[in-house]
C-alpha cells in the first residue's frame, strides 16, 4: 500500500483543548505556597501538629482532595495509603509512611486505570534531617500542586474509565508511597495502564546557565522490568527494546503535547529517570505497569536537596521564587490531558499479535475487546514505522475487527501497532505485538 495514503490521522477533541485552557496557573501558585508554609514536610517529621511537618501537609492535600470531591458531587473516593516501615537505610525506626489517594471512578470500565502523581515529601541537604526548614517548592510541591489542580478540572468530567491522583509520601527516604500503592494495585487487580509521574515540573532555570519554559522530558523505560528469559529470547528475534508499554506511553504523551498543548515540545527520553537516579514511577515499572516521569528540561541543583543557605554570593535551596507557575500549569495540562484522553479511550488492544515472516505482507491480530467495558469502541488502527523513527508514521483504521493484513508491507523493514478507536475519535496507546510491548487486560 502506499505509504503517503497511510500518514497518521486523528481526530480533533475540543474538550481536550478545553481542559488544557482550564488548568490554572493562580491555583497552582497558591498550593505550591500552602505546602511550602509547612516549613519542612520530611518523610520522619512531625505529624502531631496543625501547621508543620508532614502530617499537617498530608492532612491538608486530603482535605483538598475532600474539598474538590464535594465540588463534583462525591465524585471522587479519598483515602490514604500508607504502611509502616522501618529498618532501612533512611527509616532506621519504625515510620509511618501515609500517602493520600483520590480515584474517580469511570463510568462503564471502573477497573481500568490511569495515574497521576507527586511527591508530598521534602529534603535538605542532609536527607536525615527532619528537622530543618524544607520548603520542597519545585521539588516537589509543584508535582503535588498539579496532581490537585489535574483533579480540580478532570473531576468535572466523567470518562469511562477511572482516574487516580496520588500525593505520594517517602520518596526521598527510598520510594516507598509508590512501592505501597503498587503492591496495593496488584493485591486489589488494578488494570493499570499508565502511570504518570510528575516530580519537579516549576523550574525553568537550568544550572548550565539555560532558561526555557517552552520543553519538558518525559522519561521512560524499555525492556520492562518483569521479562522473563523466554520472553527475552523472543525479544531478541522480533524487536521490542524500544517499544515496551511506558515508551508507547510516552509516546502518546507526545502526541498529546504536540496536539494540545501550545509551545512546548517534549523530549522522550530513553532511559528509566535521569543519569543513575531514581522516582516514583519505578516501583510501579517494578511491578510490569507502564510508567512515565513527566518533569521539566533544565534542573538547577542548587535548588534541589539544599539547606537554606547563601555561599560564595550563590542562594542555595528550594525555595518559592525558583518556581514559575505558568510552566508549572502547561505541564499540569500537558497531565490532564492525557489522563482525560485515555479515560475517554477504549481499553488497549489485548493479546496483540503478528505474523509475515518470509511473506510480502503482515498480518496483525488481537483480541476482541469487552463490549461492555468499552461500549464506545468504534474499532481498531494499526501503526507502523520505520525502525529507526522515534515516533509512529503510518496508520490505518481497520474497523472493528479482530485481524488485519497490511498488503505489501514488509514485516522486515517496519515495527507494528495497534490502538483502539473510540466511536468520537479517542484512542488507546498502541500497544506493540507480543508480551514486549502488552499493556495487560
Amino acid at each position: 500500500m502506499s505509504l503517503q495514503a497511510a500518514q497518521l490521522e486523528y481526530v480533533d477533541q475540543p474538550q481536550l483543548h478545553d481542559i488544557a485552557a482550564t488548568i490554572s496557573a493562580e491555583r497552582i501558585e497558591q498550593d505550591i505556597e500552602k505546602l511550602v508554609g509547612f516549613g519542612t514536610r520530611h518523610t520522619l517529621s512531625e505529624t502531631e501538629s496543625d501547621t508543620r511537618g508532614i502530617g499537617a501537609a498530608r492532612r491538608w492535600v486530603k482535605a483538598e482532595f475532600e474539598r474538590i470531591s464535594a465540588a463534583c458531587g462525591n465524585c471522587l473516593e479519598v483515602y490514604y495509603s500508607s504502611a509502616t516501615i522501618s529498618g532501612e537505610k533512611r527509616i532506621p525506626d519504625p515510620v509511618e509512611v501515609v500517602s493520600v489517594i483520590a480515584v474517580q471512578r469511570g463510568v462503564s470500565d471502573p477497573g481500568r486505570y490511569v495515574l497521576m502523581s507527586g511527591d508530598i515529601d521534602s529534603r535538605v541537604s542532609d536527607v536525615m534531617d527532619a528537622t530543618s526548614d524544607s520548603p520542597g517548592a519545585n521539588d516537589n510541591a509543584s508535582g503535588v500542586a498539579g496532581t490537585l489542580e489535574a483533579a480540580r478540572v478532570l473531576s468535572q468530567y466523567r470518562f469511562n474509565g477511572s482516574i487516580v491522583y496520588a500525593a505520594l509520601s517517602g520518596e526521598e527516604q527510598g520510594l516507598f508511597g509508590g512501592k505501597i500503592l503498587a503492591e496495593q494495585a496488584v493485591k486489589d487487580g488494578w488494570r493499570l495502564k499508565a502511570v504518570l509521574n510528575n516530580d519537579m515540573i516549576g523550574n525553568i532555570e537550568g544550572i548550565n546557565g539555560v532558561i526555557n519554559n517552552t520543553t519538558a522530558r518525559i522519561f521512560a523505560e524499555g525492556t520492562r522490568q518483569t521479562e522473563t528469559d523466554r520472553e527475552g529470547t523472543i525479544r531478541r528475534f522480533t524487536g521490542g527494546e524500544v517499544d515496551s508499554p511506558s515508551r508507547n506511553l510516552a509516546r502518546y504523551i507526545d502526541l498529546v503535547a504536540d496536539r494540545y498543548i501550545p509551545n512546548l515540545d517534549t523530549m522522550v527520553v530513553y532511559r528509566l529517570d535521569r543519569f543513575g537516579r531514581g522516582g516514583h514511577h519505578r516501583p510501579f515499572n517494578d511491578l510490569g505497569f507502564p510508567g512515565v516521569r513527566i518533569m521539566e528540561t533544565n534542573e538547577n541543583y542548587v535548588r534541589q536537596h539544599q539547606d537554606l543557605r547563601t555561599e560564595n554570593g550563590i542562594t542555595y535551596g528550594d525555595t518559592i521564587d525558583g518556581v514559575n507557575f505558568d510552566y508549572a500549569a502547561k505541564l499540569t495540562a500537558l497531565n490532564a490531558v492525557s489522563l482525560a484522553s485515555m479515560a475517554w479511550a477504549p481499553n488497549p488492544p489485548v493479546d496483540v499479535s503478528i505474523k509475515g515472516a518470509v511473506e510480502p505482507s503482515t498480518t496483525l491480530s488481537w483480541q476482541a475487546l469487552d463490549k461492555t467495558q468499552n461500549p464506545h469502541l468504534a474499532g481498531y488502527k494499526i501503526y507502523w514505522r520505520y525502525t529507526d523513527a522515534p515516533q509512529w508514521q503510518f496508520s490505518r483504521f481497520v474497523g472493528d475487527v479482530t485481524e488485519f493484513t497490511l498488503e505489501n508491507v514488509v514485516i522486515d523493514n517496519y515495527f507494528f501497532g495497534v490502538a483502539s478507536v473510540s466511536k468520537d475519535g479517542f484512542e488507546s496507546p498502541v500497544v506493540f505485538p507480543g508480551a514486549a510491548g502488552a499493556f495487560g487486560e
